[in-house]
């Protein structure tokens, strides 16, 4: 069986955990699994200036690249250019069906390029209002990771290891993903569609202290709400100075954002447990079926049984190979 050759195009200044993470993964893969025969290929997108400290593997791309069943474009800050060469020889493998994604930054110049547009990608959060402003053909999101078809990317960090455990089930099985997860102790194989932790001061887009007292003191209740009363005592403010607060700087009413937190933590249950709608309704501190439903539709338009549904639905059709239109 021949092995599939997958290249990593990197630029400079890619950390060593970037590659680690992707290398480790198919490596384990390999050694449990006798038809996952990965060849890892490391490629300089361009040449690399003398530095201290470690240096980055790889041989020229040239001759080498269009070998590749499988390119992703590796960087961990944003880089400036593509020269015309690899960006011609990037489109013309694109055109011929070679599957091409991203890890951290190597979104930019997968999408300078135009190879991004009309797909979904996940974008880093340090990055995302840059990126969208830059690329609006793009559908950033600030998911861990994104398989859209033929393009797969990964916003960075430990979402490189989901991005691989999922390529490793695609093509071999779940229980392979789950075997090279425990050989690397993962706790979890993390889905795709879940939010990156964004720091609580980015998601508010404040750091004024009471209200990010406040927002920790919601997010650390969540099956046994506090009061609007008890959480301004907790923070030392009266309930108008909290509402105040709120409405400034979230546009809404500690109760209406305190509700929208347990509904969006519902909504990441429903897609990632096994548990009845009921027993997320309570531990989301809703007291009964129907005012969670309820509360659910107003809000996503959709119930939860429906949303669970669809959702699944989805899963199952984008697990399904896909021919994509070629650009």
């Amino acid at each position: 069986m021949t092995a599939q050759r997958i290249g990593f195009l990197l630029w400079p200044h890619t950390r060593a955990l970037t590659l680690a993470l992707a290398e480790e993964a198919l490596r384990v893969a390999r050694r449990l699994h006798p038809e996952a025969l990965y060849e890892p290929v490391f490629m300089s997108a361009e040449p690399v200036a003398e530095a201290d400290g470690w240096r980055l593997p790889g041989q020229s791309w040239n001759g080498v690249l269009e070998q590749c069943q499988r390119i992703f474009l590796v960087a961990d800050e944003i880089p400036q250019t593509v020269s015309a060469p690899l960006g011609a020889v990037l489109k013309q493998l694109s055109r011929s069906g070679v599957s091409i994604g991203a890890l951290s930054a190597g979104i930019y110049p997968l999408a300078q390029l135009g190879l991004l547009d009309g797909y979904r990608a996940a974008v880093h959060w340090r990055w995302h209002d840059d990126f969208t402003e830059r690329y609006p053909k793009v559908i950033a999101t600030n998911h861990l990771f994104e398989w859209d078809r033929d393009r797969l990317s990964a916003c960075g960090g430990m979402a490189v290891l989901d991005l691989l455990l999922a390529v490793l089930s695609r093509d071999h099985g779940a229980e392979l993903a789950g075997a090279v997860s425990e050989e690397l102790v993962v706790e979890r194989i993390r889905e795709g569609s879940e939010r990156q932790r964004i720091p609580l001061k980015n998601r508010l887009g404040s750091s004024h202290p009471k209200l990010t007292q406040a927002v920790l003191l919601m997010e650390a209740n969540i099956e046994e709400p506090l009061t609007t009363d008890e959480i301004a005592q907790h923070v030392c403010v009266s309930r108008r100075q909290l509402e105040r607060i709120f409405k400034q700087y979230l546009t809404r009413v500690p109760s209406q954002y305190y509700l929208e937190l347990r509904l969006n933590r519902a909504r990441q249950m429903l897609m990632q447990t096994s548990k009845s709608i009921i027993q997320i309704g309570l531990s989301c501190g809703f007291s009964s079926g129907p005012h969670f439903s309820s509360a659910y539709r107003n809000f996503f338009g959709v119930t939860p049984r429906e949303d669970r549904n669809q959702r699944r639905g989805q899963g199952a059709a984008e697990a399904a190979p896909v021919v994509a239109e070629r650009g």
